[in-house]
């Protein structure tokens, strides 16, 4: 123990406070130093004896000589109640973990980084661990040390790591990191591995337990696990919990009233998803929570962590799938966060030609960093295993995957082989969607607007390895045909025909998401063009290809309230809308659009393979008219879809059908409890043979105006014959089986016997 050492820990830059600090062999004594800045006196206490400390150092150095090592001793400070010194307990964090997280691979990090209750040596605490490798100094700042800048500092281990157990603090402790980085510069940061935090504008972290939920969701988990969402309904509403409703017209619902309002109302109308804008913690709530400071947190502005696993608990058991939009793209330059964590480029490139996002003004991860790696692959774990979660929606793949996004020529550095490629990304995404689907039954989403291939084809087909992928070239079609004067639209018929070029390269989910209806983009009713009911008809029959079309579905929150304006985070969704007519009836179609992709199979069993797709007629351009087929595995389950983009009804349009016979009209979107014009076939048209659209059987229609409309035939008779051979089989069978006992050894009739199916 040298005075420049100590000076260093007075002033709170010293990197080994446990050199100093606790019991040390001095000599032929003992010596238990202590430093407790402001106090008068400390008493170190053995046995129930108590040793006044010698004050060595007015800022607060004390020390206490003993005859003999004190393996368990209690220190008074200034007459208060006796705690237990932290610097004497031993390092608490195993080697191996911190090798594995030098190395990348530990998918748990969360487990031993951040703040953890635990005992050592029988005495409970919370053990401290954060990734600062190139700070001086580390101290632990809060509530329970008046936040003081030098009473706590860290011991440094492996790979950076900086540890210290703090006997005696329980759950609810606040605290932050105080960083002396190199260069004199004291930094204040968040825990990049916190649980829990302070409710925005405050940015402190919060000592949490994640041990104590009891889930009872099993029923789901199992369900899920066995299920092939590539083959079952997945429709899924987005929503951003800040603005979908607000009690008393003021505040957001919490997480425990989102479980009774919100499961509820996603339950009755048919939804199978919720996909949540992110609730990972974020400073600035007009970021929508795309500027994350807090990648292990939800956001404590709806509650704490267990108030969240209450609100997936809930839908689960309601039977809804809860999906978490994350955001690995990039992260805000907020001070209390990850940005210069340690005083350098941490967690980010040095150069802003690779770590920064100039248009969004925020900051990119490093993918080739090992720790970056873990702290991203860690909090997806920690998603799926702490809370359930049954797949992740991931932003800005695009951004991560191209060095030249967004940025003008010269202002990108090449990958090594001279391509924009990020190649650490590409790898991080790969590594990132095998873990996830070592999760029974989660998907994950990729929100991805280029021409990259294999964005959802599995990693060991040179795949980026996610789920589905986002179809936003549909999307941008799409909506750059329906904007337009029907009288116009045969032109540009292409807008509404060109994804089925693509369709089955990719399992695309069909995107109507939150970025379309802001930003002066307008509403969806919004967009639509002609009066007030041709703009609601408009919407149905946008609604009603979207929903037919191959792929998976999502809808933003309010899109199908007919939302006039565009949405708004900093209010609420206009629920009063449903008192009115038009309003309540497209509420009421989506409803059904959503039971009918339910009850379907040839609505959601081959929505990723060609097989499940077969066009009747795309070249009507005149007439501004689409049909096509969609088949379930089971060829003989199919449906008709005719669509009608004009307001002009077609009476007697003819369409060519697989088989002739009877076809159920089973959906109608003009339909009067819709609010149409109640046009339409009266439930039933006849197919007989009269050749059209290259098929020898075909059947007329009535097409209402901005219509589709959906037929199924009638199931097929078996033949008679088969019938009554069908009927006389258990019959037959049973005297064969009598037969063959007879002629059977006795041992051999015994086993058939056990074995009737045999």
């Amino acid at each position: 123990m040298t005075k420049p050492r100590v000076e260093q820990l007075i002033a709170g830059t010293n990197g080994d406070p446990f050199s100093i600090l606790g019991p040390h062999l001095d000599g032929d004594h003992w010596a238990v130093r202590v430093f407790a800045p402001g106090a008068s006196r400390v008493d170190v206490l053995v046995d129930g004896l108590a040793r006044p400390a010698e004050l060595l150092d007015p800022a607060g150095f004390f020390c206490a000589r003993l005859e003999d090592h004190p393996e368990d001793y209690r220190l008074r400070i200034d007459g208060g109640d006796p705690v237990a010194d932290p610097y004497r307990f031993p390092p608490l964090i195993s080697e191996f973990d911190l090798h594995l997280f030098g190395e990348g691979t530990h998918y748990a990090a969360y487990n031993f980084l951040g703040a953890h209750l635990c005992e050592c040596e029988g005495v409970g605490g919370v053990c401290f661990a954060v990734w600062a490798p190139n700070a001086d100094a580390v101290q632990v700042i809060g509530d329970f040390n008046d936040w003081s800048p030098t009473r706590h500092p860290m011991r440094l281990r492996n790979a950076g790591v900086w540890e210290l157990f703090l006997p005696g603090l329980g759950e609810g402790a606040q605290y932050k990191y105080r960083i002396s980085a190199r260069g004199g510069a004291s930094l204040d940061k968040a825990d990049p591995y916190a649980v829990y935090c302070q409710r925005p504008p405050a940015t402190a972290s919060i000592v949490s337990d994640l041990g104590r939920y009891e889930w009872s969701d099993q029923e789901w988990m199992t369900r899920r696990a066995e299920r092939n969402w590539l083959e079952a309904p997945l429709s899924i509403y987005e929503v951003h919990l800040e603005s979908w409703m607000h009690k008393d017209g003021e505040k957001p619902l919490t997480y425990r009233e989102l479980a009774r309002t919100l499961v509820d109302y996603v339950l009755e109308m048919g939804y199978t998803h919720i996909e949540l804008m992110p609730i990972l913690e974020h400073p600035y709530s007009g970021s929508w929570g795309y500027q994350v400071t807090g990648f292990f947190a939800p956001t404590s502005r709806f509650g704490a962590p267990d108030d969240f696993r209450y609100f997936v608990d809930a839908c689960h058991r309601a039977g809804i799938g809860v999906l978490l939009d994350w955001v690995p793209g990039h992260f805000p330059k907020d001070a209390h966060g990850l940005g210069y964590f340690d005083g350098t480029a941490l967690y980010e490139h040095e150069d802003p030609r690779q770590g920064e996002h100039r248009d969004w003004g925020t900051l990119i991860f490093n993918y080739g960093r090992n720790e970056v790696q873990c702290l991203l692959l860690s909090s997806a774990t920690l998603w799926f295993e702490q809370y359930h979660l049954d797949g992740m929606r991931v932003d800005a793949v695009a951004s991560m995957i191209y060095l030249d996004f967004g940025r003008d020529p010269g202002d990108w550095i090449p990958n090594r082989y001279g391509g924009s490629e990020n190649l650490e990304a590409i790898a991080f995404l790969r590594r990132f969607n095998e873990l996830a689907h070592g999760f029974p039954g989660v998907i994950t989403i990729a929100e991805e607007s280029t021409d990259f291939p294999g964005v959802s084809k599995p990693v060991y087909l040179n795949g980026l390895g996610f789920t589905m992928k986002w179809n936003m070239g549909w999307m941008h079609d799409m909506f750059a045909y329906f904007k337009r004067d029907p009288v116009y639209r045969k032109y540009h018929q292409n807008h509404v025909t060109f994804s089925l070029w693509y369709a089955f390269n990719e399992n695309y989910v069909l995107p109507i998401s939150h970025d379309e209806v802001v930003h002066l983009k307008k509403s969806l009713l919004s967009k639509m063009p002609g009066d007030e009911w041709q703009r609601f008809a408009n919407v149905r029959a946008f609604l009603g290809y979207m929903f037919t079309h191959p792929g998976k579905k999502l809808l933003f929150m309010g899109c199908d309230l007919g939302m006039y304006e565009e949405w708004n985070w900093q209010g609420q969704l206009p629920w009063y809308l449903l008192q009115y007519d038009y309003h309540r009836k497209l509420h009421a179609y989506v409803r059904e659009l959503n039971r009918l992709v339910r009850r379907e199979p040839a609505l959601h069993e081959v929505d990723f393979e060609s097989a499940g797709f077969q066009w009747i007629d795309f070249r009507d351009l005149e007439m501004s008219t689409l049909s096509f087929l969609r088949f379930a595995r089971d060829r003989e389950d199919f449906l008709v879809i005719v669509c009608n983009f004009t307001p002009v009804p077609r009476s007697g349009y003819r369409v060519g059908v697989p088989r002739p016979g009877k076809y159920l009209e089973i959906f109608n979107s003009d339909s009067e409890m819709f609010h149409g014009s109640n046009m339409g076939n009266s439930g039933l048209a006849v197919a007989d043979a009269i050749w059209a659209h290259e098929r020898p059987f075909s059947m007329p229609i009535t097409l209402p105006p901005f219509g589709v409309v959906v037929f199924k035939p009638e199931p097929l008779p078996k033949p008679p014959r088969i019938e009554a051979a069908a009927a006389e089989l258990p019959v037959a069978l049973d005297l064969e089986l009598e037969v063959l006992k007879e002629e059977l050894t006795g041992e051999e009739a015994e086993e058939l016997i056990a074995e009737p199916e045999v």
